[in-house]
Formats: structure tokens, C-alpha cells, sequence
């Protein structure tokens, strides 16, 4: 099984834009070349996580290994990897294709090319990969496979003319992407005689087997029982198993040079285990490691911290085995005043902080408060020195600071003709400066330069909403830029919140801060006394809404009598009032605090 010839294996990965039906055609391919029986097919079988099922989204890339009788006579080893299609698992689809030599890049025959197809396809480009086009979903009535061709070679600049036209649903010619893929994709090269190197594509933990490995052999032999070192830490371990994944995992006697398996160490450390590092054998080592995979820059940050103060440890635990599982999330330590010890988080944008979230209480059941996310600011000092902010409430006296720089995005978005005056007044309300506009056919391509820190928050769902969900998003970091930043502080009864405080541009500070206020003013129980609501750029208070005081009818017990009584108990009430607003404590429910940091 592990002896098949160089020329007979392909490694390829699918790619495309959201729903466009990438994991479809990973089913069909997967139940033409029998790796299933009919009975354990399930639709969208390499999505194996709950929430990828119920959003219908691809989080993590799965690889498959498919044999295929070819029209040759010749038995083929086909290596397949599905990619998510969503920008802020660009990192994951970056990884897959390194570790591949084709691409097929799927296309919605009725909607045509999309930002997130650019996107994929520029990177499988980098990647030196032969990339076959296919039209997929041809079966519905407003497929138009040749105006889709024609806007792939005019958009992307790619030969279209042999683009495979498929259902992935129906199965409608997957045979042709079958014999595609092993016509039109070139074989991987590699010399088994060499010194092991295998790429670190992937991993994760297991709870019976520890830490499992996704490894690419690019030269040498991976045997079950032979020492490996991890080349970045120089960590050995003794190999348990050797496998393939055909989705289920199939244990084999080795890997040859072109393969894709996993491997099981009984690795216990999950520092050992760093994503793109070259395994080699430990008695006969390669001379130099692989070039690995460029290490991705988190764009949003925020604090996580536990509901419970207890669940702090296995908070760290679970960031930790996570972390294993998606290298393009990062983690350090963190301490608020309001909301105790936890974790400032890193993350590629807000979809992969929600599901990163949901992971955590899903698969390690913690119940955790998020604060605001932020982006990374560069703080130029006076003393000469550059900072790094990552979180609003560590911003020091503005005096000290000479200039604040924020990071940048190009945005590509693709929008059809008629909501494009909405989404252009979009980008100039969040201060978008136009770069380009193009049209392809009856859509509009606008290229816009935004400062990150106005997407952060709720962009991708206003731009959804304006557009009825036509419009398609991608971006990519474009430098940082000084700009007139100011930090807000959010004050109840006098006592700064740090857990609320966030950095927003000047022209847009006042009515951020009046809608945070007035959030608060709802979401906080009333007491005994009037609580103070205030938004403060330093000691400017630029926002403020009040609670009023729950009144008790101290006077209820006096019937008639002489009004001085009255007064007595009225006055004795005032002054208690005002001793609790000087020593009352404002208590915010957890739930205010989340309700808080949901900002419209």
C-alpha cells in the first residue's frame, strides 16, 4: 500500500469560495472512488466538527486518501485536502496547499467569481500549483457556465476553455474531475533514499492518543518505531503509529516520499508540536529543515476570562490544546480589575474569535466573558521608543504619547450593480478611501483602503445586510498610518470599567460613547441611589445617561399626624441616599457586561 510509485500519487486541495460546494465535491469523490460504503456516507463528511455542521461552514482543512482506477488501467493514490473558504481561515487554506501540487479551484457557475475565489486563487498561484477550474452547480436554472468562464479568464487571467462543468450535488460528471486530476495535476517528486524530511502540516490532540500529526513526506522513509526530532526544538519521540486517513484512520507500515498520513508519538507536551516544522530522523538527520510556513500576525484582539475565577487552569489547559489545533490563534496572560485573571487572545478576525469561543465552551465546557475586541495599535512615544497596544485599558497618559498609528486593510469587495451606492457609502462612513472600481459583467469590484479598526466591530454584517447577502468581502493587512485616536473610558458611579474602555477615532467618539451609555443605562439594575453613567475622553466627560433611585415609601407607617414627622423620615432618607452614592459599590451583572460588549 505505502510502495506506490511517485508518478501514481496526486496531492491536491479544493478551493473556493464560501458555499460554492468545496466539501460537496470532496463527498462525490469520495463515494466515486469507494473509500465509503454507502451506508456510513453522510453529507459534508470530512466537516467533523458539530459547529461546522450547523453553520454549514468548513473550519478546519481535512485530508483523505482516495484510490482511483484510471481510464490507463493504472491505479492512482489521490491525496485530498478540503480548505475553509472564509477569510479569517486563510491561514488553514495557506497550509494545505503547501502541502500539495494542484489545486481545484471551484466555481458557482451561477454566481461567478467571488472575493474569496481571488483570494484562494492567488494564494494556490504563490504556491506554484497547476490549478484546474470547475463549474460547479450547472444543474440549477440560472447557471450560465459560459459567461463564468469568461469572467474567470478575464478576472483571475487563468485559461478557462477546459473548465470541468459538474453538480456536485447530483454528480453530474465527476468522473471528468476524477480524470482531470490525474491527466492535468503533476505528480509530487521526492527520493526515498534520502534523509527523512517531513513537513508538520497539522495536528491536534486526541484524549486517548495524545497529540496526532499531519505530516507531508518530502524525502525519506517514515517507519513505525523509528526516532524522529522535531527540527525547530530539537524534541525526539519514539513513532507508535503510521497512518492514512480514508476519511477513517487506517494504520500502514510506512510513508514514502509524495505521502500525506499522520503519525502518533504519544507526545505529551504541545509545545513540542509547532505547525510547518520539519520532522527527520533522529539517527540520521537532514542536513536543513524545510522553509516552513510564515507565521500568521493576529488582526483582533480580546480578553477571555472565565465567569467562574476557579476555571482559570483549565482555561489555560484548553487555550493551550487549542492552540495545537489552529496556529493561527494566540495567547498571553492577562489580568482586569473588574473581571479578574484570563487571557489576551489574538485571532485572524471575528469569525474565528466566535467560533474559537464556541470551541471552548463546546469541547472544554467553560462559560467565558469576551471583552471588546480591539486591533493593534503602534504607540510612538516621546522618549523616542515604539509600543505596541493591545488592549485599551493598558494605553498610558496621552501626554507621553506623540503619535498613534493604526493598521490598515485593502479591502476587495464584489457587489452587484444595484446596492453599490450603499456599499460606497458604507466604506466612506467607517473612512474607506476608494483605490479602485471595476466591473466584470453587471457586478462592480470595489478595491478600499479602511482602517481595521472600523471593520472590527459589525462591518461584515452591515455590508451583508445592505446588500441582501449578495456582496462577497475579502482583505489583507495594508501598513499601519497615524491617525487622531483618543482612549474612552467608560465611568460608573465615578469608578473607571476597564473591561469597557476602547479606543475609537475622534470624529466618531461622542456618539460611541452616548450608545455605550445608553446600553449600560438599560442593562444596569437599579439601587437604592442614582447611578452615573459617563463616557470620559481623559477628564472630559463626553457622554452621560443616570439611573434613577429605587424610592422605598419611608412614610408609609405615619397616618395623619404633624407633617414634621414626615419631614423627619424624609430627611433621614436623603442623607442615607447620600452616604450609599459615596460608598456604593455598583455591582454589573455578568450579563450587562456581555450585552455591553455586543455593541450595534
Amino acid at each position: 500500500m505505502t510502495d506506490t510509485p511517485l508518478d501514481l500519487i496526486r496531492n491536491f486541495s479544493i478551493i473556493a469560495h464560501i458555499d460554492h460546494g468545496k466539501s460537496t465535491l470532496a463527498d462525490r469523490l469520495i463515494q466515486a472512488c469507494g473509500a465509503l460504503t454507502a451506508r456510513e456516507m453522510t453529507n459534508q463528511v470530512l466537516d467533523n466538527m458539530d459547529i461546522e455542521r450547523e453553520r454549514g461552514i468548513t473550519i478546519k482543512a481535512q485530508t483523505v486518501r482516495l484510490t482511483y482506477p484510471a481510464k490507463d488501467g493504472k491505479m492512482y493514490v489521490l491525496n485530498l485536502m478540503d480548505t475553509p473558504g472564509h477569510v479569517d481561515f486563510a491561514y488553514e487554506v495557506s497550509r494545505s496547499l503547501a502541502a500539495c501540487e494542484g489545486s481545484l479551484l471551484v466555481v458557482d457557475a451561477s454566481q461567478g467569481v467571488e472575493a474569496q475565489t481571488l483570494a484562494n486563487v492567488y494564494q494556490a498561484i504563490d504556491a506554484n500549483h497547476e490549478i484546474v477550474p470547475i463549474l460547479n452547480k450547472i444543474d440549477l436554472p440560472a447557471a450560465e457556465p459560459e459567461r463564468v468562464k469568461a469572467q474567470i479568464e478575464e478576472v483571475i487571467g487563468i485559461d478557462a476553455e477546459d473548465a470541468v462543468e459538474i453538480s456536485a450535488k447530483t454528480g453530474i460528471n465527476i468522473e471528468g474531475v476524477l480524470e482531470a486530476i490525474v491527466t492535468r495535476l503533476p505528480p509530487p517528486t521526492g527520493d526515498a533514499d534520502k534523509p527523512l524530511k517531513a513537513m508538520l502540516v497539522d495536528s491536534w490532540y486526541d484524549a486517548y492518543l495524545g497529540v496526532i500529526i499531519l505530516v507531508r513526506i518530502k524525502e525519506g522513509r517514515l517507519k513505525k518505531g523509528a526516532r524522529i526530532r522535531m527540527m525547530s526544538s530539537g524534541a525526539t519521540h519514539l513513532v507508535d503509529q503510521v497512518g492514512v486517513f480514508s476519511p477513517r484512520m487506517v494504520p500502514v507500515d510506512d510513508l514514502g516520499p509524495g505521502e500525506m498520513g499522520y503519525i502518533n508519538a504519544a507526545i505529551k507536551t504541545v509545545a513540542d508540536c509547532n505547525v510547518g516544522d520539519t520532522i527527520t530522523d533522529d539517527r540520521k538527520p537532514a542536513a536543513e529543515a524545510l522553509p516552513g510556513f510564515k507565521p500568521s500576525i493576529p488582526v483582533v484582539w480580546c480578553g477571555l476570562f472565565p465567569i467562574n475565577a476557579d476555571d482559570f487552569e483549565k482555561l489555560r489547559d484548553s487555550l493551550s490544546k487549542l492552540r495545537l489545533n489552529d496556529a493561527s490563534f494566540h495567547y498571553e496572560a492577562e489580568t482586569s480589575a473588574a473581571l479578574g485573571f484570563g487571557f489576551r487572545c489574538g485571532f485572524l478576525g471575528l469569525l474565528h474569535l466566535e467560533i474559537i469561543q464556541e470551541r471552548l465552551s463546546r469541547e472544554f465546557d467553560l462559560d467565558l466573558i469576551a471583552t471588546a475586541p480591539s486591533v493593534v495599535y503602534h504607540l510612538k512615544m516621546n522618549s523616542g521608543e515604539t509600543e505596541d497596544l493591545h488592549n485599551p485599558a493598558d494605553m498610558p497618559d496621552p501626554s507621553l504619547i506623540e503619535s498613534i498609528e493604526e493598521p490598515w486593510i485593502k479591502a476587495t469587495i464584489m457587489v452587484p450593480d444595484e446596492y453599490l451606492g450603499a456599499v460606497l457609502t458604507l466604506c466612506t462612513e467607517r473612512r474607506g478611501i476608494q483605490a479602485d472600481l471595476t466591473y466584470v459583467g453587471n457586478r462592480a469590484m470595489a478595491v478600499y483602503r479602511l482602517p481595521l479598526n472600523e471593520v472590527v466591530f459589525d462591518f461584515y454584517d452591515r455590508l451583508k445586510s445592505l446588500t441582501r447577502g449578495y456582496a462577497s468581502f475579502d482583505y489583507q493587512m495594508d501598513g499601519y498610518e497615524e491617525s487622531d485616536l483618543v482612549r474612552i473610558s467608560i465611568l460608573v458611579n465615578q469608578e473607571p470599567v476597564d473591561a469597557l474602555a476602547f479606543i475609537a477615532h475622534r470624529s466618531a467618539a461622542e456618539s460611541r460613547g452616548r450608545a455605550i451609555c445608553a446600553r449600560l443605562k438599560e442593562l444596569i439594575p437599579r439601587q437604592l441611589f442614582k447611578i452615573a453613567i459617563q463616557a470620559a475622553i481623559g477628564s472630559r466627560v463626553i457622554a452621560r445617561e443616570t439611573i434613577g433611585a429605587l424610592s422605598k415609601d419611608v412614610t408609609a407607617k405615619c397616618y395623619g399626624g404633624d407633617i414634621s414627622r414626615k419631614r423627619k423620615l424624609l430627611d433621614k432618607q436623603k442623607e442615607g441616599k447620600k452616604r450609599m452614592r459615596q460608598f456604593g459599590k455598583v455591582e454589573i451583572p455578568q450579563s450587562a457586561f456581555l450585552a455591553a460588549l455586543k455593541m450595534d
